[in-house]
């Protein structure tokens, strides 16, 4: 059975046991700013569980602590949420938001971690990775989360938004710098469409809904799927405590996005989006990938390539076109510059449907088209890669990207570093076992707001 489960063999085959290493060994010089913990998170079922769907196997979270040019100490932890041990998400009651695979991603925010997974409540967890249990905002969290806020780097707000294939469709949220939820706002015009990332730039949020919205004949048990009957829109709504009422949703070619790269306002006033989206065909090898169906891919994405939409909103017009014929996912950026005009972003490159190409770390230049890959070898797959500024830092690539790689050949794992202006690698550091290949994860500087040492 395991067998025919792509994301249970490979470089997806999960870790087994839970353990703590001290003292790992590093390759090169770790510059003195990576100071703090890298977290990572990823499905990884217990042994003996074969969950119907990757997204519905439970989450392990992998933390990485760095201080004064050193690796202290490496960790992984199950998030111990009531669906680790079989509680169903559907109950008679209708669903449970604390039985979540919590796996998808982990943030920090308002001194608290936070293990999150859409289609549930968050699950708080300590420094040292262990689980507190499920966070709703002191009670004014009444719906699910989605695992990719964003803090805009400006106010420290948290904005997010909680999606269901049932009404309220939307609920936008902002939770202040220290954590606490200051505007809940259902949104309107929302449909089941899934909605798994979305954007804010200064002015707006950008809410994306593709053709792929509730299917209730999907068993894989996450029931969603391709309809070419529901229409591909971008909404754009003003924030503030006004802006739902002037939302503005803008039809767009059929498609569908996982991972929102960045969002902003030119010079002209224009909304322009981008981030990597895949067509009808892509997302239908992609998803049988993901449920370890016949007709899939080789890799859990499927042409998958970056697009941008240039919004106009005095015209009522968007432009689109996809820039790039990459086979990319898990777009990151210097998130100084988080809703505001960037010049960069990074994504990890993956081969092609056939299985064609490698993986390799990309860096995007928006301002001339180039893009540089940096290819971390024969079976050796890169994570998610993560920046983190300098010290002194004086232009947008001035920092380092940090990404967890899964060698099967040796059957290990190690975090690469890597400038993120050359894409030249600065230091290794050995892992004491091979890591499965996972999603996202968060840097946490030990500049971190006060109350993080909880």
């Amino acid at each position: 059975m395991t067998a025919d489960k792509p994301y249970l063999t490979g470089h997806f085959t999960p870790v087994v046991t839970e353990v703590t290493a001290t003292d790992l060994t590093v390759e090169g010089t770790l510059p003195p700013e990576l100071t703090g913990r890298l977290l990572r998170n990823g499905h990884n079922p217990k042994p003996g569980v074969t969950p119907t769907h990757w997204f519905k196997g439970s989450g392990m979270v992998h933390g990485l602590r760095l201080r004064d040019g050193r690796a202290e100490w490496y960790r992984n932890r199950w998030v111990r949420t009531p669906a680790l041990d079989g509680a169903p998400y559907m109950t008679e009651r209708g669903p449970d938001l604390t039985a979540s695979a919590a796996g998808t991603h982990i943030i920090e925010h308002g001194g608290r971690l936070l293990a999150l997974c859409e289609a549930n409540l968050p699950f708080e967890l300590t420094r040292e990775l262990d689980t507190v249990g499920a966070y709703d905002f002191d009670g004014k969290l009444r719906t699910a989360m989605t695992a990719h806020p964003k803090e805009d780097p400006v106010t420290g707000e948290l904005h997010f938004f909680g999606s269901s294939p049932f009404p309220p469709f939307l609920v936008h949220y902002v939770a202040d710098a220290k954590g606490e939820i200051v505007h809940t706002a259902e949104v309107p015009g929302a449909t089941a469409s899934l909605k798994h990332d979305f954007a804010i730039t200064r002015h707006h949020v950008v809410f994306i809904e593709g053709n792929v919205t509730f299917d209730p004949t999907e068993h894989s048990g996450i029931p969603y799927g391709w309809s070419d009957q529901h229409p591909a829109r971008i909404g754009v709504m003003p924030r503030g405590a006004d802006g739902p009422r002037d939302i503005r949703w803008f039809s767009i070619e059929p498609g569908n996005m996982l991972h929102v790269a960045n969002a902003f306002e030119d010079g002209r006033g224009r909304v322009v989006l981008e981030g990597p989206t895949v067509d009808h065909e892509g997302f239908d090898l992609s998803w049988n990938w993901w449920a370890g169906n016949p007709g899939r891919g080789t890799e859990p994405v499927s042409r998958s390539y970056t697009r941008r939409w240039v919004i106009d909103m005095a015209a009522g017009s968007v432009d689109e076109q996809i820039v790039d014929d990459l086979p990319v996912e898990f777009p990151t950026l210097n998130e100084e510059y988080l809703g505001a005009e960037n010049r960069y972003h990074y994504a990890v490159s993956f081969p092609d449907e056939k299985g064609f190409g490698g993986y390799g770390v990309v860096k995007y230049d928006r301002t001339t088209g180039a893009r540089r890959i940096h290819q971390v070898g024969d079976a050796r797959m890169p994570g998610e890669a993560l920046f983190v500024p300098a010290a002194g830092a004086t232009r947008e690539d001035d920092g380092y990207l940090l990404t967890v790689v899964s060698d099967l050949k040796q059957d290990a794992s190690q975090l690469l570093v890597l400038d993120a202006s050359g894409l030249d690698r600065i230091a290794t550091v050995h892992l004491p076992h091979r890591v499965s290949a996972g999603l996202h994860g968060s840097w946490v500087p030990d500049a971190a707001p006060a109350g993080s040492e909880r």
